[in-house]
């Protein structure tokens, strides 16, 4: 067993995008467990665009990453060694150990893997927090029927893949918006919608909005939203009456800062938003996915035979080394990643 690991530290907290003076490599001691805690030697590590949140010292449903703190991440992993009794060496389990090479956490807060059952990767991804937050979003607030139409933004993520692929399977028409032909392409024909709108083919909201009408005639019932920016100000006003807006995330917005915070440039307004909101009756939720972890057993019997069936597809970045997340972040931020990104650890 090594006695030393690496992990990356929160150095300063960020003004607009994230650089490399924001993060630092250390090389520490190996942690001692404690009673009910264990050892993982991380494989692999996943990058969220709510990490770029964490690093804002501002109000908000959860903590900041504090100076000198690891930076947060969910991680799959080999156990080392074990003082919980649902844990042995050589199990493969998921945990929330962050931006590190190894490990310790407590036993209760981890989910064993069983890599027979499927990659261990899939626990980061199609099978964990992503892929069962575009399912929750879309069944409990989007309340899908069959012959609407829904609009999802970031489709080739793994959040809006799951929503494409899971609306797709209930009968909807599905319509994706992400940034690039070679996108565009994947969500069609990897990911089954039925369309794919380039966003980055449109200069202005007023643009986009006249290529998103050739393609929901029928104007949009749901639009699953995790962007913001551009893609808002597009959709919106094609909402139809009584529509719903399940919102999990404003990627376009995240390196502006959190409002309230020190870095923050952007002032909180939108009273347009606010009309089209009260004159289509439309119900706009946000949701936090770590508030319904409840439902997760739900999320595994409904998706995992669409799986077994082929019905759900995934895709995988995986960049290697502890040493480029941070690159691998920025390029998270800007949409350079085509699926779930991953780092490759060992």
């Amino acid at each position: 067993m090594s006695e030393q690991m690496q992990r990356i530290t929160l150095a300063s907290r960020p003004v607009g995008e994230p650089s490399d003076e924001n993060f630092k490599l250390e090389t520490v001691d190996l942690p001692e467990i404690g009673e009910g805690e264990v050892l993982v030697r991380n494989h692999y590590m996943s990058l969220d665009p709510y990490m770029r949140g964490r690093m804002d010292d501002a109000k908000s449903y959860a903590a900041p990453v504090p100076i000198g703190g690891t930076m947060e991440a969910g991680t799959v992993g080999e156990v080392l060694a074990s003082n919980h009794p649902g844990f042995a060496p050589g199990d493969f389990a998921f945990g929330m150990l962050g931006w590190a090479t190894h490990g310790v956490g407590k036993g209760v807060e981890m989910r064993k893997l069983d890599p027979k059952l499927a990659p261990i990767t899939t626990a980061l991804g199609v099978l964990g927090m992503p892929g069962f937050t575009g399912w929750f979003g879309l069944m409990e607030y989007g309340k899908p029927k069959a012959g609407e139409t829904l609009v999802v933004a970031a489709a080739t993520g793994p959040v809006g893949s799951m929503v494409g692929q899971v609306a797709k399977n209930l009968g909807l028409r599905v319509v994706g918006i992400a940034g690039g032909a070679e996108k565009c392409a994947m969500a069609v024909e990897t990911y089954g919608f039925d369309a794919c709108i380039d966003h980055y083919a449109y200069e202005t909201a007023s643009d986009l909005r006249r290529g998103l009408k050739a393609e929901c005639p029928k104007g949009v019932d749901i639009y699953f939203e995790n962007v913001g920016g551009k893609v808002l100000d597009a959709v919106l006003p094609m909402m139809n009456p009584f529509g719903r807006i399940p919102l999990c995330g404003m990627i376009a917005w995240y390196n502006a800062g959190a409002p309230g915070s020190d870095a923050s440039a952007e002032a909180l307004t939108g009273p347009r938003m606010w009309r089209s909101i009260l004159v289509n009756f439309l119900s706009v939720n946000g949701f936090i996915i770590s508030n319904h972890f409840d439902k997760y057993p739900d999320f595994l019997r409904d998706v995992g035979p669409m799986m077994a069936q082929g019905k759900i597809a995934f895709v995988e970045d995986i960049a290697e080394g502890l040493e480029n997340a941070p690159e691998a972040f920025r390029g998270l931020l800007k949409g350079r990643n085509k699926g779930k990104q991953l780092v490759k650890l060992i």
